[in-house]
């Protein structure tokens, strides 16, 4: 009984640490370990679109508008709507296009672990070793 007790407590503690975290993953091949928050903005509304070794950059997003997606593009400062914007305007005037978008968290980390120069964001929870991670991003819960 006591041993069930320690290991709901101990899954209690990590699910509480864990929740809360988004991060900013990159596929091994990627020159960096860690980014700035207006590099990775530029990356996102393809004003940069190349690795400093000349690779392409593959910006991966989220298709659904859940809280992951929402609190990335909260901490870099724009809404979905408003990046969908900027992307529709690269596109139309031959500059760039949107990033191609993922059905899943799954989905986009193993699209970035398979494709060189990737980058996207999940929860933490959902890393695995076959990506680096290159930030993290503390959500907190607003203040109602």
């Amino acid at each position: 009984m006591m041993l069930k007790i320690a290991t709901m407590i101990c899954l209690l503690v990590w699910a509480t640490n864990s929740r809360g975290q988004i991060v900013v993953i990159a596929h091994k091949s990627v020159p960096l370990d860690t980014i700035k928050k207006s590099v990775l903005l530029d990356f996102y509304t393809c004003d940069i679109k190349k690795w400093s070794d000349g690779q392409p950059v593959i910006v991966f997003d989220l298709k659904s508008q859940g809280e992951v997606k929402t609190a990335f593009y909260y901490y870099l400062g724009k809404s979905s709507s408003r990046m969908k914007s900027v992307w529709l305007k690269k596109l139309l005037s031959g500059e760039g296009e949107s990033p191609e978008a993922m059905n899943s968290e799954e989905e986009l980390l193993g699209k970035v672990a398979a494709t060189a120069g990737a980058i996207g964001f999940v929860s933490k929870v959902h890393v695995r070793k076959d990506v680096k991670i290159i930030l993290e991003i503390n959500v907190e819960k607003k203040q109602e």
